[in-house]
């Protein structure tokens, strides 16, 4: 691994906030992996790094780390209301840690490992410290070179489906990476062909690793890992799920229609399971999910639930559907594959990286031929779904060993590369005086694209 030569800066800023969510995001997920790949690892290895209120970063104890980490894996495997114990340890151990920076407590320990660690590099798996470039510019000006993990670009490629702030703090994180990134990891070839657009001319290496199931993530998908789970013995009529926030992008508005048009029919058609926490600029798909009296029965809403919660639920069903317009890796694809369930999905480049020739991909528009999909697979006899079933035997699911692999392998270029020049200045992690930003002018950029993404980014430091 790369902690062998590289020492790893590590940000868990964005676990310490997920102990507030009853579920974790799938970017909760990689950061949880992330964390625990660098915990099995041996402690002179790596660094954990929080980000404070006024933006600098400083070191947690590792122990208090391992102690949270554990924690919260409890409580996202049982949910909140099976593990009130686990979450109170987790809500207190993550406000300690943040008291302790609120105090100024890790500010100087930073300072001592980028001064003793000669070749280091801050890893950055989360969006979220991407909006502010200065405290990332002090990093480096230390000599840590920075690479960030970029989970898609849907707010600027897409941003009729993002909330409209979302699209210029979006922009800001581009803008952070472009300018200071040693290297950038991605989860797909269709991130990364997205994001070249919005790159200078010999930018930052792109590393394309796709995110692991199983071990390391506690996810669904770490369930069904050796072996399926039992299927909900209670429910004995065909039903399909669909994992997912409701909101536009997911397209839950075309599934909606579709299930209000078999219950028009008569007869007995599947029900759909909605799981997955009620999002942004919903109106339609809401009023018809809490007012359509023909859907009543037949699609049922079940919140955010935890994985323990989850896997019999998916296990048991015909499919997952999963309509998406845009993705830019598809987490829940990845996950019913690995749980030998079958999958009808958009076709999407990002959704056909992770699932080959096994789903069954759709046009996200084309409504007759979901239902063709829908009223096939829910018979116990369905021809598509049993052919679906002997293409998923050659199908291998992402791992972490691979990912890891991939990360790696960018660490020691990037920091051999930061290495080479490396500046003098020591110790100016958390210091006042920020590193020179780099200039990014939009006319070096390859694209109109990628101008208007520093136009709607304004100034990133902070």
């Amino acid at each position: 691994m790369a902690g062998a030569s590289v020492h790893v800066v590590l940000d868990v800023s964005r676990l310490l906030l997920s102990v507030r969510r009853p579920v974790p995001s799938g970017i909760d997920r990689v950061e949880m992996a992330y964390a625990q790949r660098f915990l099995e690892a041996p402690a002179a290895a790596s660094t954990f790094v929080v980000q404070s209120p006024w933006g600098w970063f400083g070191v947690v104890p590792r122990h208090r780390i391992a102690m949270f980490i554990e924690a919260l894996t409890l409580c996202w495997r049982s949910g909140l209301k099976a593990a009130h114990e686990a979450i109170a340890r987790a809500f207190r151990l993550a406000a300690r840690m943040q008291a302790g920076l609120a105090l100024g407590m890790g500010r100087g320990a930073l300072d001592r490992v980028l001064e003793r660690e000669r070749r280091c590099a801050f890893l950055l798996v989360s969006h979220r410290a991407l909006d502010r470039d200065r405290p990332i510019a002090r990093l480096r000006a230390a000599g840590a070179a920075f690479v960030p993990l970029l989970h898609d670009l849907i707010p600027l490629s897409h941003p009729e489906y993002a909330r409209p702030a979302q699209v210029g703090r979006h922009a800001r994180r581009l803008a952070t990476t472009a300018a200071l990134a040693d290297g950038i990891v991605v989860n797909s070839a269709a991130t990364a062909g997205v994001l070249a657009a919005y790159l200078p001319p010999g930018g930052p290496e792109i590393a394309v690793a796709p995110l692991g199931i199983g071990n390391g993530s506690a996810g669904i998908g770490t369930a069904f890992a050796g072996g399926r789970a039992a299927p909900d013995p209670s429910r004995g009529d065909p039903y399909f799920v669909c994992l997912g926030t409701i909101e536009p992008r997911k397209n839950h508005l075309l599934l909606l229609h579709l299930w209000r048009d078999l219950a028009e029919a008569g007869g007995r058609p599947p029900r759909l399971l909605l799981v997955g926490r009620r999002g942004w600029e919903n109106e339609n798909v809401l009023d018809l999910l809490d007012r359509c009296p023909a859907l009543r029965g037949l699609v049922e809403e079940h919140g955010p639930l935890p994985d323990a919660a989850v896997a019999p639920l998916l296990a048991g069903a015909r499919a997952l559907l999963f309509p998406s317009f845009a993705e830019g890796y598809g987490l829940p694809l990845a996950e019913a594959l690995a749980a030998g369930v079958p999958a009808v999905c958009s076709n999407l480049p990002a959704l056909r990286e992770i699932g080959g020739e096994v789903p069954e991909y759709l046009d996200p528009l084309d409504g007759r031929a979901w239902r063709a999909a829908v009223l096939d697979y829910a018979a116990p006899d369905s021809p598509r779904r049993a052919a679906q079933l002997q293409r998923m035997d050659a199908w291998q699911a992402p791992d972490w060993t691979g990912h890891f692999a991939q990360v790696d392998a960018l660490l020691e270029r990037a920091v051999a590369a930061r290495s080479a020049i490396r500046p003098g200045l020591r110790g100016a992690a958390s210091g006042a005086g920020p590193a020179a930003r780099p200039a990014l002018a939009a006319g070096a950029l390859p694209s109109r694209a990628a101008a208007s993404v520093l136009a709607a980014a304004g100034p990133t430091s902070a």
